[in-house]
């Protein structure tokens, strides 16, 4: 009787494994087998012991086994699904008395599947939550606001993207990507918000000389517009060149240099495209077919940037598991294109590093970004401050009084990660900031103080990543 309840209890396990990783399999589109085996023994279905002796069998033939089960050619190897969701709380106040504090309650939801193929090639998309802006999304953010009597939210195309690999050996990795993509550079908010993916052609080469150093280099041409009326199109063409060096085992440092050029930024005025942000100069002039007011880009963008960093990493902290790293950073952008109000530049410190289980990090930073520093819609839209007026006709664009990120800011940030699990963090992050230059607002009736452009902050954020 014995025996046969352990042979009843081991053909019942066999069984309710084969199903889970059947329904894993549908669920995933077919992972790798170690990823589903791991999940089966989180939840308990399987032991260590069963795990590594499935692993040693799936290796054989779950590849064969699943192709067969999803259809999937034969030229596909494997799929690999990501995303997350963030809720979050968004504060922002002002000194101003014509300001009105607002909040509101937001979310995030990013889901993505990417499929490598042989050949070292790879396609995927994401997609992923927002607010209309205008007749699009806003290419800087992916938040849905809690309004409208629980309307349904928009879901837009995060990135859409074919990628090849042709080099991956001695040390050397060669890739392209083409279509809409995650930023392939290494820069900061300050240059490029986080949210931001562009579309257009990159392509990265990266040298690893030995166990110590590594050089990086990435090219690409972005598209800002296309016009129907004109082969101007507005675009971007940038490079970054990257090195990463490791000094010892506790101490290591990253030095980068790149630069950006807009062709035809005349073209990028408030008819031709949505605005997010703020900061930049522009000027009035009028549509050629309507003779609508149109406010153009006064100046051009071509700034060279460098940035470097230093990290020494402690053997232990307290309520911190793992090695602890201390990071300086600093960041400088000068616009070339133009004389005045041309400089950007940021200096902060990290202690800690989140996203494992039992991990956190609280930074600080200081930036100052002038207002023709860079292009004002590609750079971070969390970092703003209040505009306490509408900017003087002819020389800016007429815009309401309000909170708006972009260029033409200066302040602090702080914030603080803590990651419960590996999949699951918290956040909150303060930006406390005011404008650099008040030079063309003029009061608006319902603003007492045109000179009060301080504002506060405030966001708190919890995500789970899958």
């Amino acid at each position: 009787m014995k025996n046969f309840l352990e042979r009843y209890k081991k053909f019942g396990r066999t069984m309710l494994t084969g199903a889970a990783l059947l329904a894993l399999a549908g669920r995933a589109h077919a992972q790798s087998s170690d990823i589903l085996i791991d999940k089966l023994v989180e939840k308990g279905i399987l032991t260590v012991r069963e795990a590594q002796d499935l692993r040693e069998e799936a290796d054989k033939n779950f590849t064969a086994a699943v192709q067969t089960k999803l259809g999937m050619p034969d030229w596909v190897t494997s799929y690999k699904i990501s995303g997350d969701f963030r809720a979050r709380f968004d504060h922002t106040s002002s000194d101003n008395q014509g300001f009105t504090d607002r909040e509101r309650y937001r979310y995030r939801l990013r889901f993505g599947i990417a499929v490598n193929m042989l050949d070292n090639l790879e396609a995927g998309f994401r997609l992923a939550s927002g607010d209309l802006k205008g007749s699009a999304g806003n290419a800087l953010s992916a938040n849905s606001t809690m309004q409208d009597n629980f309307s349904k939210k928009n879901i837009y195309i995060d990135t859409a993207y074919g990628k090849w690999t042709p080099v991956n050996s001695g040390g050397w990795l060669v890739s392209g990507t083409v279509g809409k993509m995650d930023n392939p550079f290494a820069f900061t908010p300050m240059v490029f918000d986080p949210d931001l993916t562009p579309e257009g052609a990159a392509a990265q080469v990266n040298w690893a000389i030995n166990d110590r150093h590594s050089v990086s280099l990435t090219g690409a041409a972005f598209i800002l517009d296309e016009e129907q009326f004109s082969l101007s199109d507005p675009m971007m063409y940038g490079g970054q060149l990257l090195w990463n060096a490791k000094w010892s085992e506790k101490f290591s440092t990253s030095l980068g240099a790149g630069s950006f050029k807009i062709m035809s930024p005349e073209q990028l005025n408030t008819a031709n495209v949505p605005l997010n942000n703020q900061g930049n100069t522009r000027t009035l002039t009028l549509a050629p077919i309507t003779g609508a007011d149109l406010y153009s880009l006064k100046y051009g963008y071509f700034p060279a940037i460098l940035d470097a960093s230093a990290t020494y990493t402690l053997d232990s902290f307290p309520l911190y598991n793992g090695t602890f790293p201390i990071k300086a950073s600093a960041e400088f952008m000068q616009n070339m294109a133009v004389g005045d109000k041309n400089q950007g530049f940021w200096v902060g410190v990290t202690f800690g590093k989140s996203g494992t289980k039992k991990t956190w990090d609280i930074s600080y930073r200081y930036e100052r970004l002038e207002a023709d520093a860079w292009y004002d819609q590609l750079v971070d839209d969390d970092n703003g401050a209040f505009y306490p007026g509408d900017r003087l006709t002819g020389a800016s664009p007429a815009i309401p009084f309000g909170y708006y990120g972009g260029t033409n800011v200066k302040g602090h940030m702080i914030r603080f990660n803590y990651s419960f699990t590996d999949s699951f963090t918290f956040s909150a992050t303060c930006f406390i900031t005011d404008l650099i230059s008040t030079d063309g607002l003029v009061a608006n009736s319902l603003v007492t103080d045109t000179k009060t452009t301080a504002s506060f902050r405030f966001l708190a954020d919890v995500m789970w990543k899958f």
